[in-house]
């Protein structure tokens, strides 16, 4: 009766024969749902141009299109004592880790929530000790991008009503590859991988290490850059590491306000920052020119790895509060730190920082450097065959 009120209720037309145990359900659903569009935090230069839309059906159409292979299960559940949301648990059958399966299933079950309304609602379920602050469940907007992590061996999550999935487990090196990565040369896919990895170091380490030398070590400095600092520096009333989390403050509050607002207005948010307040405040002497210079390099490369802003945002207050008490000790000891914690993690079994820490020779080849398709065709690399993945927890 539970199952037969669930149909009724999603829009099904439920038919009782008298005398028959079991009734028939057909789907007339008449709900309009968006069309098929490009992703909007995804996007790409060659390969599709689909994302993932909010009906979960359309969804598992997309991925079907991709795999034709019987091997590729899709598994539907319920979850939500009161939204009774979809859930449908994809991965394929031959390249899945049945322990890693099964630990998804089991997590799964253990979601107690009346409503779930986006995916992000049951990730916390599905991380480990690290999901705290480190991404060990990824998302996907992209049925492409979905179908390629199945292959390695993952198991996809989708949730009706949202056009964001869930990949478990997540690799830190994956937020630094793209669609884009395997339809150009290698080479070129090579170098802008080198790009992607340096932007990340400006974005999380620049301010901090600007902090620490101009205010413990300026001899490390040219000449010039000091005569230019110190003139700069000379009429502000407040130490570096203050301005610097000012302005970093000031940052944040604009993109905040930028992403909230319509978007016609949010255009104009970018230019009154930009122009107005940043002159402004660099002319009342608040904060030196220089300073300015170091917090649009470090925002602007922060947007280069979208995927990792989150943690990229508390570590450079971090950074720049360490950098700013303890010199570059500070900062050599809160790197040490974290970097140990990410080492440490353990995501379904498999490394946090896997292929880098252990190294695997056969997974490097899809590392920094992308071989070319003859070669990367030579053997399929799963998450559970990468170096120090031995047990699912």
């Amino acid at each position: 009766m539970g199952d037969l009120v669930l149909k009724m209720q999603s829009g099904f037309a439920v038919i009782l024969v008298n005398g028959c145990a079991r009734c028939i359900g057909i789907g007339i659903q008449g709900y309009k749902t968006r069309g098929i569009d490009e992703p909007t935090s995804e996007l790409n230069v060659r390969g599709s141009r689909e994302g993932f839309v909010e009906a979960i059906r359309t969804n598992m159409s997309m991925i079907r299109r991709r795999i034709k292979s019987p091997t590729l299960v899709f598994e539907m559940r319920q979850l939500g004592s009161r939204s009774n949301t979809d859930i449908c648990v994809c991965y394929i059958s031959d390249k899945v880790d049945p322990k890693l399966l099964e630990n998804v299933k089991e997590r799964l079950k253990s979601v107690d929530l009346n409503t779930i309304l986006e995916s992000g609602y049951i990730q916390p379920y599905l991380e480990g000790e690290g999901g705290w602050f480190f991404s060990e469940c990824g998302t996907c907007e992209r049925p492409d991008t979905f179908v390629a992590k199945l292959y390695e061996g993952r198991v996809g999550i989708l949730v009706d009503g949202t056009p964001f999935a869930l990949v478990v487990p997540h690799l830190f090196i994956e937020s630094f590859q793209t669609l884009d990565d395997y339809t150009q040369k290698p080479f070129y896919a090579a170098f802008i991988r080198l790009v992607r990895v340096i932007a990340y170091l400006i974005t999380l380490f620049l301010p901090g290490i600007y902090v620490a030398i101009a205010s413990y070590n300026p001899e490390m400095l040219p000449s010039s850059i000091i005569l230019n600092l110190a003139a700069a520096e000379q009429a502000a009333p407040f130490s570096l590491m203050v301005e610097c989390l000012f302005i970093h403050f000031m940052y944040e509050i604009l993109r905040e306000a930028g992403i909230r607002l319509p978007r016609p207005i949010g255009h104009a948010i970018g230019v009154v920052g930009g122009l107005v307040i940043g002159d402004i405040t660099v002319s009342a002497g608040l904060v030196g020119a220089p300073m300015v210079l170091v917090v649009a390099l470090s925002g602007l490369c922060s947007f280069v790895v979208p995927q990792n802003y989150e943690k990229i945002v508390v570590l450079r207050f971090l950074y720049i509060f360490m950098g700013g008490i303890f010199g570059l000790y500070g900062l050599a000891l809160i790197s040490g730190a974290v970097i140990v914690k990410m080492c440490s993690l353990n995501t379904y079994g498999v490394p946090y920082m896997a292929p880098i820490s252990p190294f695997s020779p056969k997974a490097s080849r899809d590392m920094l450097i992308r071989a070319n398709w003859k070669r990367m065709a030579r053997g399929d690399v799963t998450v559970q065959s990468l170096n120090g993945a031995n047990e699912i927890v």
